[in-house]
């Protein structure tokens, strides 16, 4: 494989895997850049998951290659993590758990994902999209630089998804890290993305959000889902805090996209 530009974190060339008889992956193609938001869009079984396994090293490929930037830092959000009800564990102590942090970054980490009012809360007594931010926090404390975003608005409304994804918009222009995400929801998220990868076991398209959202063999896949739907762009001076009211600071300029039936 030729050597990715000096940019690049990550580069997967023609994956192939198998599983119980069936083709998950079919010579795909995928790459992430510093400072590049990338999100993976497809159905359910479409291979998402499989993917971001191969590319964390999790899981091998049946064919095909994988370069990594050499010492690589991946932050890994997972799709889903089950916490035991009777755990006695704080939102703190779940942090602490990834490892020897120090209390100053432990702030700036919270305090970046909104958290701090948190910290010292049971974990199973946060709502659904706080736990979502608890998670995206445990990730940024190994100063990766690279996150991969499994599903990570799962479980959580569309106000509170909108500004997640706000939220890791914001963190890879602080940080200047690239982010890998799944989501199965282009119209959310596009506001979010730089490029874009419809998966369904193969490429089906890629590109420009707004591109992938017009493309033939995207709209055969979610065309019925969308039928109805305008979407639309916006820009506000504003941005919320983490129980979503607004924080005017009249610097903020984010866009956003609706749905709208």
């Amino acid at each position: 494989m030729t050597e990715p530009a000096t940019n690049l974190l990550i580069f997967a060339s023609q994956l192939c895997l198998h599983l119980g008889g069936r083709a998950v992956l079919d010579h795909v193609d995928v790459q992430v850049s510093a400072g590049e938001i990338v999100t993976l869009v497809g159905p359910n079984g479409s291979g998402k998951t499989s993917l971001i396994r191969l590319l964390l090293g999790l899981q091998p490929a049946d064919s095909g290659s994988i370069w990594r930037r050499a010492g690589l830092c991946v932050g890994y959000m997972p799709q889903r993590l089950h916490v035991e009800a009777v755990l006695p564990l704080s939102v703190k102590r779940f942090l602490l758990l990834a490892g020897k942090v120090a209390d100053a970054e432990l702030h700036a980490v919270c305090q970046r994902s909104g958290i701090q009012p948190l910290l010292h809360k049971p974990l199973q007594s946060v709502s659904g999209g706080e736990f979502q931010r608890v998670l995206l926090a445990r990730a940024l404390l190994r100063k990766p630089d690279l996150l991969v975003l499994d599903e990570p608005a799962q479980g959580v409304d569309i106000n509170g998804q909108q500004q997640l994804y706000q939220l890791i918009a914001s963190i890879r222009t602080e940080l200047g890290c690239g982010v890998l995400m799944v989501s199965h929801d282009l119209h959310l998220v596009m506001a979010a993305t730089d490029h874009v990868l419809c998966l369904n076991t193969h490429i089906c398209c890629t590109g420009h959000p707004e591109a992938v959202s017009r493309h033939p063999e995207y709209l055969k896949l979610f065309g019925g889902a969308l039928e109805g739907m305008a979407v639309y762009t916006h820009h506000h001076d504003h941005r919320h805090d983490l129980h979503g009211a607004i924080i005017a600071d009249g610097h903020h300029n984010c866009g956003h996209n609706h749905d709208h039936g």
